[in-house]
């Protein structure tokens, strides 16, 4: 009876340690899938973690030769990826070091109270600029993450100035000494302008100038803003995200853009950041999360 309670409490501890190790690896998982924005580097998340659990399958089953290939594939993606993605893991590195794993989230109040404001001057100054063919270029922060500001080239002069369509009109007026750079807006303010942005090595279309090739770059390098641009020779306007040009664009379509990328939350969520509504959000996001890495449609 000794040892068959013995054996019994073994197996029970085993089946603790076990459950407890996977639990810890999805909630690792999913942080980390949280921190992904762009749907390229899903993929390769996705791709990376298919190559973990088959190296753990085959270690599980003693299939030494192909767990020992697969364990190096898994060392050298993750090594590949920590290259190409280094903003993005810095990023997430800094954020788990300040405890912040969920930005977004918390973030969601400042979103919500400026974003209307925001781009209605916005869209109004592009509106205007489009009309003058007066060539224009905005960075606009999505507040998923504060964006790092040495991913431009140069940063500009610093404003922190009060966001207004007569601020952005005048920026970008030839005769003024910052209307070739890019401004960068985060929330209700305009932090810096006359910013250099890094270009994209991507091979454009010849109708793409300069600052059409500069949103694509900074969008490349980071998914913590979209970027505006209005050109100059034709005065359309295009919107630039994860290095993809949407164009071109009428000032009532990019309204609706910016307000499906920056939609606020309700005021009943405002009024009741609950427990149970942050489980709410989580588990919503989890289940999308869930569905484009399995590929799965999407219920409307």
């Amino acid at each position: 009876m000794t040892v068959g309670r013995g054996f019994d409490s073994q197996l029970t501890e085993s089946w603790l340690r076990q459950s407890l190790d996977l639990g810890l690896v999805i909630a690792l998982t999913f942080l980390v899938l949280l921190a992904v924005r762009d749907r390229r580097t899903l993929w390769m998340v996705r791709g990376l973690i298919v190559l973990m659990v088959a190296a753990a399958i085959g270690e599980r089953l003693q299939f030494r030769l192909l767990s020992f290939v697969l364990d190096k594939l898994v060392v050298g993606a993750a090594l590949a990826m920590s290259v190409v993605f280094q903003s993005e893991f810095r990023r997430f590195l800094e954020q788990l070091g300040r405890g912040n794993l969920l930005p977004s989230i918390r973030s969601t109040h400042r979103v919500s109270d400026t974003a209307d404001r925001s781009i209605d001057q916005i869209v109004d100054a592009v509106k205007e600029l489009s009309q003058q063919r007066t060539g224009a270029l905005i960075v606009l922060e999505t507040n998923d993450l504060m964006l790092d500001e040495r991913e431009f080239a140069v940063p500009g002069v610093k404003l922190d100035a009060k966001l207004s369509k007569e601020l952005i009109q005048t920026i970008f007026q030839n005769a003024t000494l910052l209307h070739d750079g890019a401004v960068f807006i985060r929330g209700d303010r305009v932090v810096s302008a006359g910013v250099i942005l890094p270009l994209s090595d991507r091979t454009a279309s010849r109708q793409l100038g300069t600052r059409h090739r500069a949103a694509m770059g900074i969008t490349e390098r980071t998914n913590n803003c979209v970027c505006i641009v209005v050109s100059e020779e034709t005065g359309s306007i295009s919107l630039a995200e994860a290095g993809v040009l949407d164009r071109p664009l009428t000032s009532s379509k990019l309204k609706e853009l910016l307000e499906t990328r920056f939609a606020p939350i309700g005021e009943t969520d405002l009024r009741s950041p609950s427990l149970l509504g942050l489980g709410r959000k989580l588990s919503a996001r989890a289940v999308r999360l869930c569905r484009r890495l399995l590929r799965l449609p999407e219920h409307k």
